[in-house]
């Protein structure tokens, strides 16, 4: 997740001219769109509002209006007459304040209306300007703040079911960044909250736009191997801290993985063929397994810290409490329930725990959290 930094963000070496153009059009943040008749129909009502309300105030004070050089007698066609040739700078000069209160009125309201009734007119290049600018904006200040997050390379169907399992575990969907050479796939990721880099996760300059380099976790769910083994390589060499976790279709690519800078490997095919093979051997514990494996229900398998009610107790205590404990992680050192001697939970251990998962309120929290 990523971390929110203290004081200024620290300066980049942002590119210019065509290099910055180029670089907005390959990240792509989530936005809210508008469709176009509802835009069209939004800009009307402003335009009609700034219409009736310069007819409103004209026929309000028209005793200080001289039509033709008669004062007085402004009827409501008169009124919206002014206003629609005063608001779209026609001016035809037959209609004209006389009065100075219709003047200073003409100045501090009538004036605002014109120039809010000229950018409706003209709303969709000022549109388009704006919202080029506001990309960039965005894009630079996401770039400056973006740091220990996660970059997801590949967003097919592993992509997309590590990115729901990261967002049903609590992660913020901005701290995660999604790398595709396909725009449908960047959009769909966008819909979903998550930023987006559009192109080929081997490039350097591809990763580094997605802030590989700042990153604290990476995975790599390409549907190829020899792909997964250059994005690898060139991730761990830009991130050499982070965790690296890769989807390999043949268990016999999997050491290349690792010897790649792979922290974890998960061979997507094998593993799948287990399971297939589990749920007809045992029905039972293939069912456990894949509900395990979906995290949106039923029990699910979480890492965490031990909190101060659980300070003293031992694993076991655990389990009557509603989580079983798979394993205790303390100093770095995996100790699973087969062959732990713990007995005793210590400040910073961490547990492997299965617990039940709330399909309506998420996870339960850890008793006494």
């Amino acid at each position: 997740m990523a971390a929110k930094r203290k004081g200024n963000p620290l300066p980049l070496d942002l590119p210019e001219g065509y290099d910055a153009e180029a670089l907005i059009a390959r990240i792509k943040l989530p936005t809210r769109t508008i469709g176009p008749i509802r835009n069209i129909g939004f800009r009307l009502l402003i335009a009609l509002a700034a219409l009736v309300i310069a007819a409103v105030i004209v026929y309000v004070e028209g005793d200080c209006y001289a039509d033709r050089g008669d004062i007085g007698g402004i009827t409501w066609v008169d009124a919206f007459y002014y206003a629609t040739v005063s608001l779209s700078t026609t001016g035809y000069g037959d209609i004209v304040p006389v009065c100075e209160s219709a003047r200073v009125v003409n100045i501090l309201i009538i004036t605002p209306l014109r120039f809010l009734f000229l950018i409706v007119l003209v709303g969709t290049t000022i549109e388009v300007l704006t919202r080029k600018t506001r990309t960039e904006l965005r894009t630079t200040r996401w770039r400056q703040r973006v740091k220990d997050h996660t970059v997801i390379v590949g967003f097919g169907v592993k992509g997309r079911s590590a990115a729901r399992m990261l967002l049903d575990s609590g992660m913020t969907p901005l701290s995660i960044v999604v790398v595709s050479k396909d725009r449908d796939a960047i959009e769909e990721a966008n819909r979903m909250g998550l930023a987006g880099v559009i192109g080929d996760g081997r490039r350097e300059d591809i990763l580094l736009d997605a802030a590989t380099d700042r990153a604290s976790k990476v995975i790599v769910a390409t549907d190829e191997d020899d792909t997964s083994v250059l994005v690898t390589l060139t991730a761990r060499r830009l991130a050499p801290q982070a965790d690296i976790v890769c989807a390999v279709r043949e268990a016999a690519n999997a050491q290349i993985l690792r010897q790649s800078g792979a922290t974890s490997v998960i061979p997507t095919a094998e593993s799948a063929g287990h399971l297939m093979a589990l749920s007809l051997i045992s029905p039972v514990a293939g069912n456990l397994m894949e509900d395990l494996l979906d995290s949106g229900r039923g029990l699910e398998i979480v890492q965490r810290g031990i909190t101060k009610e659980e300070l003293g107790l031992s694993p076991a205590e655990l389990d009557d409490r509603g989580e079983l404990v798979l394993a205790v992680i303390r100093d770095g050192n995996v100790n699973r329930f087969d062959t732990s001697n713990i007995r005793v939970l210590q400040k910073g251990d961490q547990l492997v725990v299965i617990k039940h998962t709330d399909a309506e309120h998420g996870p339960r929290a850890p008793h006494g959290a």
